[in-house]
């Protein structure tokens, strides 16, 4: 359960360094101060480069396997019922693997880049696909962490969308892990052009997605499990 890996991987120099480049970024133009320190996405770097490729698989494995054991111990109802999942930017299976191997009627797909899943070997109930999730997601009952109505909507069933992120409550300023949400929202800024949401934007996100029912379950400290 150590969550060594990623401190690791926020303290290498490949992703520090793009902290020292606001005052140029907020001039340039780039997506990301990333790009600016970088001269690409962070995506496209973690393709090209395998120690950055290495340090980010290693430090998400780190934080699911934590994040993991308390959704399956807390949350196993959301699971019920379902007769397939996809785990949408899953990396190398941590977390899938964990649910396949507690839940053996699901099917679990492992949906990640091509780089990131290469190699890997899958069990009965788990496989791993590469691909793009921008252009399409494998067909399932649910998906986790990525919305794509067109893979939870088959057959005139309709699925449901699992997401583990933070659920940054604005009113609280002054608790502290509100504060550590708010850090990891500049961070995804700094990286990916990504945001931390408060429920207002969760709710908001959904519903323009055409997205009706939802319910939001704290799991982790920073995190919640968003069951839409």
């Amino acid at each position: 359960m150590s969550v060594t890996p990623f401190l690791h991987s926020i303290l290498d120099p490949i992703l520090t360094n793009p902290w020292n480049q606001f005052s140029n970024w907020f001039k340039n133009g780039d997506p990301t101060p990333f790009e600016t320190a970088h001269g690409m996405m962070f995506w496209d770097y973690a393709g090209a480069d395998s120690k950055l490729n290495n340090l980010f698989n290693d430090a998400m494995a780190s934080d699911a396997r934590l994040v993991t054991s308390l959704v399956i111990e807390k949350c196993k109802g959301v699971f019920m019922g379902l007769g397939s999942l996809v785990d949408v930017g899953g990396g190398t299976g941590t977390m899938a693997k964990a649910i396949a191997k507690s839940f053996p009627q699901l099917d679990c797909i492992v949906f990640d880049l091509p780089h990131v899943v290469s190699g890997l070997q899958g069990s009965e109930n788990l496989k791993f696909v590469g691909g793009d999730m921008f252009e399409a997601i494998p067909p399932a009952d649910a998906i986790l962490l990525k919305k794509c109505k067109e893979a939870i909507t088959r057959k005139g069933k309709e699925g449901k969308v699992i997401i583990i992120d933070m659920v940054v409550e604005n009113e609280k300023r002054d608790d502290e892990p509100i504060g550590t949400q708010l850090f990891f929202d500049m961070l995804m800024m700094v990286l990916v052009t990504g945001k931390e949401r408060s429920k207002k934007e969760w709710v908001k996100l959904n519903s323009s997605a055409d997205y009706n029912n939802y319910k939001i379950t704290p799991v982790l400290g920073l995190r919640s499990l968003i069951e839409i």
